[in-house]
């Protein structure tokens, strides 16, 4: 990290991963992208393998810590971590009582993100276009998975983090919206908002190890197929506008253990319909701003982007 604006800036970048990433279906990945971090933070997390212990023997502390990136790394996720618990709370309200303003700014900001995404494609040749079609394809799908219901033991817990860690750092897919689908999300939101830090462990500990892996295989397709995997991502951030549609008709919900309800299946349809469905104002000059809001913070991260110049030497 090069300078105190540059700290500032990752930090920020991270508290708004954190907070995209509480609500299902918003990828901190996208945030991560349109910020010009994605490739640094997949290259840095790469090395954190069982040969970074031999690594630390041999060089040092402060050679490894370099070589790592790791101030980088410590301050987004320490931003990530700490807007999770600062926004945990407020999502869950917001998404409950001002669904469409919600819903409205992350379809903006994903919708403005897919325009950012399409300008880093070397070609629209056919294997991109094969590419945005499958992504497309997979993210739509997903979305419409219906939600099965694991039991929150430690192994559970283990599991579904390393798997909706995969999806985290997806643009386009949300770690949220996996952990919905494995039945999970309720019990992770309570844990977070009670401290219950034995089960957060057993879910953290899932997620490093998945990321780690992850991000080993993401590198290698950047670095040899970079307009191809560029394209696949941009599908999937496509895909993922069927979910983040302001006005939904819920089929099916979760209980939580207070008795409140999470909706699991939802299914889009226009604002009028909207209204006939539930008889609530489809609020559209309301969705319109926050959509509007949700893209201009896209732009404003670019254009931070553009002061960001590579990782440190």
């Amino acid at each position: 990290m090069k300078n105190l604006q540059e700290i500032v800036r990752v930090a920020v970048v991270g508290m708004v991963m954190g907070a995209a990433e509480v609500v299902p279906g918003v990828s901190g990945g996208t945030i991560a992208f349109i910020s010009g971090i994605y490739e640094r933070l997949i290259n840095a997390i790469k090395q954190f393998t069982p040969y970074l212990i031999l690594r630390l023997k041999d060089e040092g502390l402060i050679s490894t810590w370099h070589s790592v990136d790791a101030t980088f790394l410590l301050v987004l996720f320490s931003g990530m971590g700490v807007s999770i618990l600062i926004f945990a709370s407020a999502v869950s309200y917001l998404l409950h009582n001002e669904p469409i303003a919600i819903w409205s700014f992350f379809f903006g900001l994903v919708l403005v993100s897919t325009l950012v995404v399409s300008r880093e494609l070397e070609s629209f040749a056919v294997e991109a276009g094969i590419g945005i079609g499958i992504g497309v394809v997979i993210g739509v799908v997903i979305t419409q998975l219906v939600p099965i219901a694991l039991e929150p033991t430690p192994l559970m817990l283990f599991v579904g983090g390393s798997i909706a860690v995969c999806a985290w750092i997806l643009p386009g897919l949300s770690g949220s919206f996996i952990l919905l689908l494995l039945g999970l999300y309720s019990f992770v939101i309570d844990a977070i908002k009670s401290f219950d830090l034995l089960n957060l462990a057993f879910l953290g500990l899932g997620m490093v190890i998945g990321l780690v892996s992850f991000s080993k295989l993401l590198s290698r397709l950047f670095a040899r197929f970079r307009n191809e995997t560029l394209s696949l991502l941009l599908g999937f951030m496509l895909g993922s506008l069927a979910k983040l549609w302001p006005w939904k008709n819920t089929t099916s919900y979760q209980i939580k253990a207070d008795g409140g309800q999470i909706p699991l299946v939802q299914e889009p349809v226009l604002p009028n319909i909207y209204s006939n469905l539930t008889g609530q104002d489809a609020e559209i000059m309301t969705a319109v701003g926050c959509a509007l809001v949700g893209g201009a913070l896209v732009l404003m991260l670019q254009k931070a982007a553009r002061i960001y110049s590579g990782p440190e030497s």
